[in-house]
This record gives C-alpha cells, sequence and structure tokens, in this order.
C-alpha cells in the first residue's frame, strides 16, 4: 500500500512512463477523466501533452496490452476534448505506433480506440497526413499488419469520403496488395475497393484493374455489382473546419443545405480517371522515326506508327508539351485514302485530347475542321471513331469556339458530313453546362431551320432535334419567337424531342425576378398612406429601380433641365437619408412646399433658404400633396427654369451628397473611358493574334515546303548512290576481268617462248605477244593466241557497250588486226592471211604457199603438239626458188579454212574460261 500511495503521488508525466504498467494504466486512466473534466482546449490539463507529444507514442505503442488499451482510450479523450494545436504535434508521434500495434491488435475494444484516434486525427485537421502515415503499414512484413492498415483505410475513406480523403495514393498501391500471398490480406484489399468503387464508380479501374488476375477481376465485377444498387454514398463524419462552416449559416436554410447534399451526392459521378491519374510524360517516348514512318508511301507503315502512338499516349492523363506537330500531322491523316490509317488516327486525337483535356483546346482548330470534312466517310467504324473524336475535343473546350466550324459544315454539300455534324451538335447541346449566348442562339437556329427542308428524312429529324435541345436549354417561352412561321407538324415533331431531349446546361431566365422583390419598392409603397394618391403613382412605386437609373441621366449629363431635376432630388436624397425628413418636419411640410415653388422663380436669393425644406418635402409629399405641389409647379416651370434649376439641386443636396454626386459621376466617366480603352486594346490584340495566325500559317507552309524539299533532296542522294554503288561494281567486274584476260594472256605467252613467235624463229611472221598502243596484249602472228586475245578484247568492248561506258578507243592505236578487220573481228577478212601479208612481204620475198606447203597446214595440227609446231615453221623457213604452188584462189581458200578452226577454237577456249559472247 506504501508504494501505491508513492506511485500516485508522482506526477502524471512520470506516471505516464513508469516501468510498472499499472502505474501507467492508471496514469492513463486519470488522465483520460481530466481531459472529459475540462471546460475548453486551453486547460491545463492538455498543457503536459502539447508541450511533450512524444508520450503518446509510448502510450500507443505499450507493451502491456491492458495499459494500451487504457492508453488508447486516454488519446481519444484527448482528441476529443483537446484542440487542432495538440492533435496536429501529437499525430506524428502517435499515428505509427497505432498503425504497427494497435490496429493489430488481439483486443477488439483496443482496435476500435485504434481506429477512433485516427479518425479523430482527420477531423480536426486533414486526412492527408494520416493516409501518408498508414501507408509504410502496407510493406509491413507481418500480414496482419497490413490487413489492419487496409481495414483502416476502408473506415476512413467510408466516413470521410473521396472527396475529403484523396484516393490517389492508395490507388497507387492497391494492386500490390492485391498480390499479397495472405488471403486476409487480399480479402481486405478487396473491401477496401469496394468502399472505392462506391465513391468513384468506373474512374477508378484504370489505376489498377490491368494489374489485377482475371479472376479477381471477376470477384470484383460481382461485388460491384451489389454497389451498383445502392444509392449515391454520403459523407457520415464532417471535418471540424466543415462542421464550423455548417455553424456558421444557420439563417441559411435547410434549403441551401440539402442543395449542398445533392451536390455531394452527384459529385462522386463526375470523379473520372483524369483527376485521379499522375500526369505522364508520353511526349519524350515518341519514336524518332515517328514522322518519317507516317509520310511513307505505304500505308501499313503508316498505320503501324499510328498503333505506336496510340499505345504511347493510352493513358489516363498526360503532361503537357508541344504536341503542335503530332496534331498537324494526325490531321493531315485525315485525308489518307486508307480508311485503317484515318480510323486510328481519329482514335490518337480522341486520346490525346482526353489526356490533355484543358491543355488540348490550342489545338481544336488543327484538328476539327479535317475531322468534319473526312465524315463523308459511309463506312460505321469510322463515322463512330470521328465522332468519338469530336466529342473529346469538345469537352476541352467550349461550345462558342466550336459553333462557326459546326454551322459552316452544317451546310456542307456532302449529305454524310450535314449528317455528322448535326449529331455532333446534337451532342454538344446535350454536354455543355453554359447556355448559349443570344447570337449563338439565333445562328444554331436559322441553321437547324434549314434542315428542316432538307429532302432526307434523316436531317429532317436532325434538325428538329436540334431545336428541341434548344427549347429545353432556354426554355418554350423564349423559343416561341423562333418558331415562328413554322407548321404545326413540324412544331410537334420539335415537341416530342423537346419532352425526351436531355441537357445539362441550367437556364438562368429566373434571377430577373429576384430584383424586382426586393426590399425597398415594397417600402416606398408603405410611405403613401392614402390608396387614392397610390392608385396614380403605381407605376413609380412598382418600378423604382428603373425609375433611378432614368432620373439620373439629366443630372450628370444635362444638368440645368427645369423641373426634373426637383424630383431627382428627391429621389436620390429619400434613399440614403429618409429618416432624417420625416424625423425633421412631420407638420410643416405642406405649406414650404407650395411657396418654395412660387417664390423661387422670381428671387434667386430667397432660393437656398427655400431649397432644404422643399428638399424634405417630396419625400414625405409623395403621398400626400405631390401631386398638387406638380400641378402648381409645371406652369411656372417653363417660362423660367434655365437659370434656377442649376443652383436648385445643388442647393437641395448637402455638401456630403453633392460630393459623392460628383464622385460618382467622375468615377463612371473614368470607367467609361476605361471600358472604351478596353475595347479598342481589345479589338488590337485580335487584329494582332489574327496576323499572328496568318504568319504562323505562312510559316507551316514554308515547313512543309522545306520538308518536302529536304526529303526530295534525299531521295536523289539515295539514288546516286546507288548508281555509284553500281558503277562501283561494274568497274571491279572490269578490273577482274581484265586480270583474267592478262593472265591468260601471259599463259599464252608463255606457251610462245620458244615457238614460232620468238625472235629466233626462222618466220619473222610469227611474233611473240606485246603491249599495243591500246594497252592490250596481243599475239602478234600466232593465230590462236591473236584472235583469241582480239575477240576477248571485242566481248570487253561489248560489255562496255552494254553499260554505257565503252571507250572510245582511236582507231590507230588499236592492233593491226582490229585496224583491217574493222568491226568484224573475228570474221576471216580479219586473219592473219589478210592482215599481215603486206608486212611479210615487204620484210622477205616469201610467200603464204611456202609457209602451208611446209607442212604447216593446219591450225589443228600446230595445236596438237608444239614440238612439231616448230618443226613446221622450220621446215617453212627453207626458201624456195620456186614459184607459188598455188594459185590466189587456193591461198584464198586455205585462209578460209584456217579462219574457221580460228573460229572453232575461240569457242572451245570461251567455253572453257567461261566467257559470254
Amino acid at each position: 500500500m506504501a508504494d501505491e500511495e508513492d506511485f500516485s503521488s508522482l506526477p502524471l508525466t512520470d506516471r505516464w512512463v513508469h516501468k510498472v504498467w499499472k502505474v501507467r494504466k492508471e496514469a492513463y486512466e486519470d488522465a483520460a477523466k481530466q481531459f472529459e473534466k475540462t471546460v475548453d482546449e486551453y486547460d491545463a490539463a492538455f498543457r503536459p501533452f502539447v508541450q511533450e507529444p512524444s508520450l503518446w507514442k509510448s502510450a500507443a505503442a505499450d507493451s502491456n496490452v491492458a495499459a494500451q488499451q487504457e492508453g488508447l482510450n486516454a488519446l481519444c479523450a484527448f482528441l476529443k476534448f483537446g484542440g487542432r494545436e495538440g492533435a496536429v504535434r501529437a499525430r506524428q508521434h502517435a499515428v505509427t505506433p497505432i498503425v504497427e500495434k494497435g490496429l493489430s491488435s488481439t483486443r477488439a475494444a483496443t482496435k476500435a480506440s485504434a481506429v477512433e484516434a485516427l479518425l479523430l486525427f482527420i477531423e480536426l485537421d486533414v486526412p492527408a497526413p494520416v493516409i501518408e502515415d498508414i501507408l509504410p503499414a502496407l510493406s509491413n512484413k507481418q500480414p496482419k499488419v497490413v490487413a489492419a492498415s487496409l481495414a483502416a483505410l476502408t473506415q476512413i475513406f467510408h466516413n470521410y469520403g473521396c472527396k475529403t480523403a484523396d484516393p490517389k495514393p492508395v490507388l497507387k498501391v492497391l494492386p500490390k496488395v492485391f498480390g499479397h500471398a495472405d488471403k486476409n490480406v487480399r480479402a481486405e484489399a478487396t473491401n477496401l475497393a469496394v468502399e472505392f468503387y462506391r465513391w468513384l464508380r468506373e474512374a477508378m479501374k484504370p489505376m489498377f484493374w490491368s494489374d489485377l488476375k482475371p479472376t479477381q477481376q471477376t470477384d470484383l465485377e460481382a461485388q460491384f455489382e451489389k454497389v451498383k444498387a445502392e444509392g449515391a454514398p454520403k459523407q457520415e463524419r464532417l471535418l471540424r473546419s466543415q462542421q464550423a462552416a455548417k455553424a456558421r449559416a444557420p439563417a441559411a436554410g435547410g434549403d441551401e443545405y440539402g442543395e449542398e447534399e445533392d451536390d455531394g451526392a452527384e459529385e462522386p459521378a463526375e470523379i473520372d480517371a483524369f483527376d485521379l491519374a499522375e500526369p505522364q510524360d508520353v511526349y519524350s517516348k515518341i519514336p524518332k522515326d515517328f514522322f518519317d514512318n507516317l509520310a511513307s508511301t505505304k500505308w501499313k507503315e503508316r498505320k503501324e506508327a499510328l498503333e505506336a502512338l496510340y499505345a504511347i499516349v493510352n493513358v489516363p492523363r498526360i503532361k503537357d508539351a508541344d504536341f503542335g506537330e503530332v496534331n498537324r500531322c494526325l490531321a493531315k491523316c485525315m485525308k489518307d485514302a486508307n480508311i485503317a490509317v484515318v480510323t486510328q488516327a481519329a482514335q490518337c486525337i480522341e486520346l490525346l485530347a482526353k489526356g490533355l483535356r484543358k491543355g488540348y483546346s490550342k489545338y481544336r482548330s488543327t484538328v476539327m475542321q479535317p475531322i468534319m470534312e473526312r465524315l463523308k466517310e459511309k463506312k460505321q467504324t469510322v463515322a463512330d471513331a470521328l465522332g468519338a473524336a469530336l466529342d473529346a475535343v469538345f469537352v476541352t473546350t467550349n461550345l462558342t469556339d466550336c459553333l462557326e466550324d459546326i454551322t459552316t459544315y452544317l451546310g456542307h454539300k456532302n449529305p454524310q458530313v450535314k449528317e455528322g455534324t448535326m449529331k455532333f451538335l446534337v451532342r454538344c447541346l446535350r454536354t455543355t453546362r453554359d447556355v448559349p449566348a443570344k447570337p449563338e442562339i439565333a445562328s444554331i437556329v436559322e441553321a437547324a431551320k434549314k434542315l428542316l427542308s432538307e429532302g432526307s428524312e434523316v436531317l429532317r429529324s436532325g434538325g428538329a432535334e436540334i431545336l428541341g435541345t434548344v427549347m429545353k436549354i432556354i426554355g418554350e417561352r423564349a423559343m416561341n419567337p423562333h418558331l415562328e412561321g413554322l407548321d404545326d407538324i413540324r412544331k410537334t415533331k420539335i415537341k416530342e424531342f423537346f419532352e425526351t431531349a436531355e441537357v445539362k446546361a441550367k437556364d438562368k431566365p429566373k434571377p430577373p425576378p429576384a430584383p424586382v422583390a426586393r426590399g425597398p419598392p415594397p417600402k416606398k409603397m408603405m410611405g403613401g398612406k392614402k390608396p387614392a394618391l397610390g392608385a396614380k403613382k403605381p407605376a413609380p412605386v412598382a418600378a423604382p429601380p428603373p425609375a433611378e437609373p432614368l432620373a439620373p441621366e439629366p443630372t450628370p449629363r444635362a444638368g440645368p433641365s427645369s423641373k426634373l431635376g426637383m424630383p431627382k432630388p428627391g429621389g436620390l436624397g429619400g434613399l440614403k437619408a429618409p429618416q432624417k425628413r420625416t424625423l425633421a418636419g412631420p407638420g410643416g411640410l405642406a405649406s414650404p412646399r407650395r411657396p418654395a415653388a412660387v417664390p423661387s422663380p422670381p428671387l434667386d436669393e430667397y432660393e437656398p433658404p427655400a431649397s432644404p425644406p422643399a428638399k424634405p418635402a417630396p419625400r414625405l409629399g409623395m403621398g400626400r400633396g405631390g401631386l398638387a405641389g406638380r400641378s402648381l409647379a409645371k406652369p411656372v416651370a417653363p417660362p423660367i427654369p434655365a437659370a434656377p434649376p442649376s443652383p436648385t439641386p445643388a442647393s437641395g443636396l448637402s455638401p456630403i451628397e453633392r460630393a459623392e454626386l460628383e464622385e460618382l459621376r467622375t468615377a463612371n466617366e473614368r470607367l467609361l473611358k476605361q471600358l472604351d480603352d478596353a475595347r479598342h486594346e481589345r479589338s488590337k490584340l485580335l487584329s494582332e493574334i489574327q496576323e499572328l495566325k496568318n504568319h504562323n500559317a505562312g510559316l507551316i507552309e514554308d515547313h512543309t515546303r522545306d520538308v518536302l524539299s529536304i526529303k526530295a533532296k534525299e531521295t536523289q542522294l539515295v539514288r546516286a548512290r546507288s548508281d555509284t554503288e553500281a558503277a562501283e561494281a561494274t568497274n571491279e567486274r572490269l578490273r577482274r576481268e581484265l586480270d583474267r584476260l592478262k593472265r591468260a594472256l601471259s599463259k599464252a605467252e608463255a606457251f610462245g617462248v620458244a615457238g614460232p613467235g620468238s625472235p629466233s624463229s626462222p618466220n619473222p611472221g610469227m611474233m611473240s605477244p606485246a603491249h599495243d598502243d591500246a594497252g592490250i596484249y596481243r599475239d602478234g602472228m600466232q593465230q590462236a593466241g591473236g584472235n583469241r586475245n582480239r575477240m576477248s578484247f571485242n566481248s570487253t568492248l561489248s560489255e562496255e557497250k552494254e553499260n554505257g561506258e565503252a571507250a572510245a578507243y582511236p582507231r590507230s592505236k588499236l592492233s593491226p588486226e582490229l585496224r583491217y578487220a574493222g568491226s568484224t573481228a573475228s570474221s576471216g577478212r580479219g586473219s592473219p592471211a589478210r592482215g599481215f601479208r603486206r608486212d611479210v612481204e615487204e620484210r622477205e620475198p616469201r610467200s603464204m604457199d611456202s609457209q602451208v606447203a611446209s607442212g604447216f597446214s593446219s591450225y589443228g595440227d600446230r595445236s596438237n603438239s608444239r614440238a612439231g609446231s616448230r618443226t613446221g615453221s622450220r621446215l617453212g623457213d627453207q626458201p624456195t626458188t620456186a614459184a607459188p604452188t598455188g594459185s590466189g584462189m587456193e591461198s584464198w581458200k586455205r585462209a578460209a579454212e584456217v579462219t574457221s578452226q580460228l573460229k572453232a577454237r575461240i569457242e572451245q577456249m570461251k567455253a572453257k574460261q567461261g566467257i559470254r559472247q
């Protein structure tokens, strides 16, 4: 007992951290009782915990479960009865221990206290810091901690909703917990996803749906079907700030609060994936060859480029960048001959518009007209893609910006374009939230009336639907003037569409009645007690607002107007100081007013004293003697109003009122001047904008021409390169052929070194091969070798002629065989029998007959063996004194035989060496 007394005598903060759990438990209980007894949040009981918020860390994570339960109860009492400052200080120390130790406790009371503490932390401030401290627990190694954290998040969003608590951080990590190994964790993740679906509906799916397994998607869809049957969710707990705002406006009535509730019920349906997603940088992911592939002549390459772009921009939200060039290319694709390319380009435009939203409005003028021009396509799939692209573009802008293009294409000569534009206009009128201006309504109605007289039933029905939708927006009464001149059948059709149309734009003809029902006019009615006088002044009383703007006009513009100044000061003064005048002179008002009207014209000196009583007189005289005063004053006013009116209004107003009036006039003039300046500036800026647009269009055209020129130059360069490569290949082939011919000639030279062509041979007609002037090896007298060389040279010349590269060898530099043979080098006329006869006769007096008679009769015999050839040549060298044994005709026959043998030999050698003739 002594120990307990000592413990109780210790300060609360010492017992709070005592090593004995019972002492800590009692300290927690005492603190909770003290918190409940406090008067306000500034009580001294809260001060130790506000100054030292780390105390809550030990209480929330107490090692003893009983003490922990009491510690969490004390924390709930502290948050419930304390203020925001203490909660913010304690939050950074207490939330993490609560998540790790309290939510996963085995005691149900401890779990409930932990969840309540988290909800109170959110209630006192905002949800974001608490959710941020809970998210790390989803990566905890213990499955029970993860499951408990998910359950706590479910409770937070169930109580405060996704409008107050931001769901984006939790949606990012939700796929990870769906893949957890523990079934309890997956079950809690399913509950959290269902809670999100209550608030977000289909907008939540793009964030994590693709990361789930098919079985998980099926299970969630089954759970979502149950939620769809429920009504719209409502926020069950309010933040302290929301509670204060609600308490500050009790006089606003249940109607306003009910409207807020209705708005809150409709708000979740408006949340979409764009609001939840983080912007992604897709511009840097566009391939570098995208524009080149899109300009390809092959439609498959163009389609593949667009498919790659579609995969890149298919994200919920796109980070803003310069997509001008991309949209210009997509707009050009609208003119593509292949409908697959057109469809894919329209889908890319749709995704860009949905991902950029308001950031895409600057590209509207680039893509809208090409898309509407392509509406002539009759295939339904293409028309649907184009319509979806137009709808996505319209969401990024407004009806005012699109109306000019729409009305232009409603008068297009192609019926398909008319029909597509008409359907697009109907969708725009249904989805817009802004009521069109009167000029816009007039242009829409005029275009729709023209459709009513079309030959196509679809277009006529479309015109009636447009008019019915417009009537739904502005109302039947405002639409009636536009329907004048239409027959009853068309009016009936329009009325049918009017009854079935659903629009989001709210008509605003109701605000005007509110100013008419204001308080001041009825007070003026109450001022006049005589009904007889009120019967004659119902118009001024019923319409004082218009009377006041009409009255000041003469004062600032024409101050010296005769008697219009008298009612005006009374009207102006009556608004600012009616009490002063009612208290000033209730009895003597009729008498001063009448004399004041009579003496005022002749004497200016008496007007200053007479005008002060005249000023209160009109205010109360409106009910009693106002008519008599006016009837007497009007006949007097015409003769002499010129001089007195200027001092009369001046004297009828107090100096303060005159100063205010002058100040208002000056301010009015200044504002009018500023308005004129603003109009001039606006017109100037609009002209500059138009000039910049024209300049930009010119730059775009120049850029397009430059790009096309560059492409043409690149094409020429590629062709030149290919020609160069072909020429190099031809040169290489010719070089190899020349080398082969040189080798063949070298072999032939080696063959005839010791033969008939050697210098020591007795037959000087058989000469050794040597270079001629053209740089070609040839054999002077050896018939087989000479013919072979000549044929190889001719074949080379023929190949060069085919390639257009034949060299123009001069005739003087060709071999003697070619000089004599001409173009038929391989014929019998070019044989050595004729080519070298003259040279041989000049050098030695020997005849061709002696060579043939000496045993060298045939070329085949010489080719059979070298020894026989040499022997024959030596035999042919023997001189003879006899006359030629044969006549000239026999010589020609022998030459012909030699030539035919040479041709046969040449064909054999060509067959061996693979030379094509």
